[in-house]
């Protein structure tokens, strides 16, 4: 394929019954853009039929999707730094396969990145999250904001695009375990945020329990903060 503008980068686990839907809206939302695009999906192990699915949408589309398969479930992150390392856009965008963050939202991360931004965050506009998980989200960000300068307002969405000097710079780090927005935001020159629309999980369950959710934070706080450590 020639050299694409656009590189979107899809983590994939266990997600057979929503990846038709996501298909059905994603293609069609870059087709709408007029830009050189590839979709690079990276299938993290899945135990059903995901990968199955991905080969048959790769069949279908070979001018621009191109997928990776895990032999094992090795995390969000390791899948996003494979898809990091072999995306060749001058714009990367990072996209949840569970639909919450809709494909066509997209367009909105391009603009304003065409607008001279490398880091363009999300922030979810009315989201469709229990009580619970809203509000741990804000305790979060303010234990955040008050140990460390990393200044993200919705550090869980996953719909973020990043040029291509941060995501050089992030595949140069070689990170084993960094939470990849808050590296972004201290690689940046000119970040910034924008509301997006949030929507119910199309299909399946949400692959993040709550050991996993506290996992990702203290990786945040430990990587960005010497705070953890002075405590202990």
């Amino acid at each position: 394929m020639s050299r694409p503008e656009i590189s979107v980068v899809i983590p994939v686990y266990n997600e057979e019954a929503g990846l038709p839907a996501l298909f059905a809206r994603l293609y069609p939302a870059l087709d709408a853009l007029g830009a050189p695009y590839e979709v690079i999906f990276i299938n993290d192990g899945s135990r059903d039929r995901s990968a199955a699915l991905l080969r048959e949408q790769f069949q279908q589309r070979p001018d621009v999707t191109r997928v990776i398969l895990f032999a094992a479930n090795f995390g969000q992150h390791m899948a996003i730094m494979a898809g990091f390392e072999h995306c060749h856009g001058s714009i990367v965008v990072t996209l949840d396969a569970d639909l919450q963050n809709p494909p066509e939202e997209i367009g909105a991360l391009v603009a304003k990145m065409r607008e001279g931004y490398d880091y363009v965050g999300s922030i979810r506009r009315n989201r469709r999250d229990s009580f619970f998980r809203r509000h741990a989200s804000r305790a979060i960000n303010r234990l955040r904001e008050r140990t460390t300068r990393i200044r993200i307002a919705d550090q869980g969405c996953m719909l973020r695009a990043y040029g291509r000097n941060i995501v050089d710079a992030i595949n140069s780090c070689r990170e084993t375990s960094t939470f990849i927005p808050a590296l972004a935001y201290t690689f940046a020159r000119r970040p910034t945020e924008i509301e997006v629309r949030h929507e119910e999980r199309a299909a399946g369950d949400s692959k993040y329990s709550f050991y996993a959710l506290i996992r990702l934070n203290f990786d945040l706080m430990t990587g960005f903060s010497l705070v953890p450590l002075q405590l202990f």
